[in-house]
């Protein structure tokens, strides 16, 4: 009775196809990069599972195409029970490990652990979601022979075939790429008015004529955006910055220039350097161009430490080229934070080199995330030949990154793909949450660049080649945060690093995508040398930024 009703809603199952699908369900069971829920690991689960079908499905297709041999019906039997006790008991066996595999991974990260309930939940999940998607499945084959009937009256067999399959592709394509454009419509006008109300509704500029945005200033405050007016009104003030030094103080500088304040990349740079100039930020021993992520959000925690080290005689300069979350402006956006950070570095460095060696700052890159790929980008290695940058802290690289990739593909042999060495480290050094980048067996040269990189961190490991092979870091032992389960399977790898880059913001401080202000300040120190700073002003610091502000560093 069963079988006949499961045939009614699916048609026959292919016992061997199932198999697979089983098997590709208990490889999604292991772990990844990021702990996952019992929600998000079902929908996983059933999800490759039907998935892992649809693969043998076609496989079978294809053998039966090619009239390739088949076993008889005996040892076919014989073959699918004994393949099939193996694969049911891996199964529960991994079933059962993956509450241990994921707990172990929550502790590494500091979370709280996982109950008996989460493989329960995992089961009922995974079971709905594989109905789901073979009643879509089934809805799509039904489709596909309603419009081969049609066919049939008016071409041989072989060409309905081929048309019928062409017809249903075109049309899922086109249901699909319309609901897909429909969304993305949709949270564009959703970000763009949310922009729209923030000028509307500004709060009043800074009083302080010596700020952005101010009535003297040279940037109109309204159209800033939140994200710049934040910026601009956060951080350590003099008095808050001698507070914790003991020594007399200045007030950093912050320009920040919002997209809706000029019409080109070129003129919002030429804004923003303008600005520097009015604000005497090239007086200053240290000047910082950073880029913003995708909302334009610059983040605390990386700024305030730096301002505290140099005693706040620092400046530092972002213009936004979008309003929208890293990922969509990662996908649609692409171009524009590029061309944006190319301007603004060429506009400001072009103004740099004309200044006196002796009677100009030290001049820095630094960008987080999307940030990080555009100011890579801006920072072209050839235009500074003549006269060249002191140096780059980048952190969050996204995987996408030309410059880091190269970089990662030249470390030196026998070091880890989360935490290379490259060279004698006089150039190029990298840093994590166990590491401060200081450690090298040579001194800098005269332009230091760190990545600071999560070992956890699937915006940056994020491998597409994972498909069908095994990422790198996964051959390489595990750092502290990492899982010694690895298990790497074509297709249920790349779906699991898919989901890791959807958790990967929601991480505890310290793993993931979530950088925090203790992992930038080791950072900052090796690539900027403030003056005067000792390893006890570090400790001291960090246990400032820890003192309740995990994303900033001002009190």
């Amino acid at each position: 009775m069963t079988k006949r009703i499961l045939s009614l809603i699916f048609g026959p199952i292919s016992v061997p196809c199932l198999l697979l699908g089983l098997l590709f369900f208990a490889a999604s069971l292991t772990p990844s990069l990021i702990p996952r829920g019992p929600e998000l690991q079902g929908v996983l689960g059933g999800l490759v599972t039907a998935l892992g079908y649809l693969v043998g499905q076609i496989v079978a297709l294809m053998w039966n195409a090619g009239d390739l041999p088949r076993l008889s019906r005996g040892p076919a039997n014989v073959l699918i029970w004994i393949v099939s006790g193996a694969i049911v008991v891996m199964f529960l066996w991994v079933l059962a490990s993956s509450l241990t595999w994921q707990n172990d991974l929550r502790q590494k990260m500091g979370m709280e652990p996982a109950d008996a309930l989460h493989l329960a939940w995992i089961s009922i999940i995974a079971a709905a979601t594989l109905v789901c998607a073979f009643v879509l499945g089934r809805l799509v084959a039904s489709l596909f022979r309603l419009i081969r009937a049609r066919f049939y009256r008016v071409m041989p067999p072989r060409r309905a075939n081929v048309f019928s399959l062409i017809a249903v592709v075109l049309i899922l394509f086109v249901v699909t790429r319309d609901g897909i454009l429909d969304r993305t419509i949709a949270v564009l006008d959703e970000s763009y008015e949310a922009a729209q109300a923030l000028f509307d509704d500004a709060p009043p500029p800074p009083t302080d004529l010596w700020r952005s945005g101010s009535t003297a200033s040279l940037i109109d405050w309204k159209a800033i955006g939140k994200p710049g007016r934040d910026f601009i009104m956060s951080g350590p003030d003099a008095e808050g910055i001698t507070a914790f030094t003991g020594r007399s103080a200045r007030d950093p500088i912050r320009v920040y220039v919002g997209r809706a304040n000029a019409a080109t990349p070129r003129e919002r740079a030429e804004l923003a350097l303008a600005e520097l100039r009015r604000l005497g930020a090239f007086e200053r021993e240290v000047l910082i161009v950073a880029s913003p992520t995708g909302t334009g959000w610059m983040d605390p925690g990386s700024h305030d430490p730096v301002e505290y080290m140099h005693n706040g005689d620092i400046a530092t300069v972002a213009v936004q080229y979008s309003y929208l979350q890293s990922p969509l402006a990662l996908i649609l956006e692409t171009s524009t934070g590029l061309e944006q950070a190319t301007a603004l570095q060429e506009v400001v460095h072009r103004y740099w080199k004309t200044l006196p060696e002796g009677a100009r700052p030290r001049l820095y890159m630094h960008g987080l995330s999307l940030g990080a790929w555009s100011s890579m980008h801006a920072t072209n290695l050839f235009r500074l030949l003549d006269d060249p940058i002191d140096g780059a802290f980048w952190a969050g690289p996204p995987f996408p990154s030309n410059f880091w990739n190269y970089v990662q593909k030249h470390r030196n042999p026998g070091s880890s793909w989360v935490l290379p060495q490259i060279g004698d480290g006089s150039l190029v050094r990298y840093a994590s949450r166990t590491s401060d980048a200081s450690g090298s067996p040579s001194a800098w040269g005269p332009m230091r660049i760190v990545f600071l990189q999560y070992s956890s961190d699937p915006v940056v490991f994020y491998d597409p080649a994972s498909l069908w092979r095994r990422p790198q870091w996964m051959r390489d032992p595990p750092a502290d945060d990492m899982s010694k389960h690895f298990f790497f399977m074509p297709i249920v790898t790349q779906f699991q690093l898919a989901l890791d880059l959807a958790l990967s913001f929601g991480s505890p401080p310290g793993h993931g995508h979530a950088y925090y202000a203790q992992d930038y300040i080791g950072p900052w120190v090796q690539v900027t040398e403030p003056k005067g700073w000792t390893s006890d002003d570090t400790q001291r610091l960090k246990a400032h930024c820890d003192n309740g502000f995990q994303r900033g560093c001002s009190n």
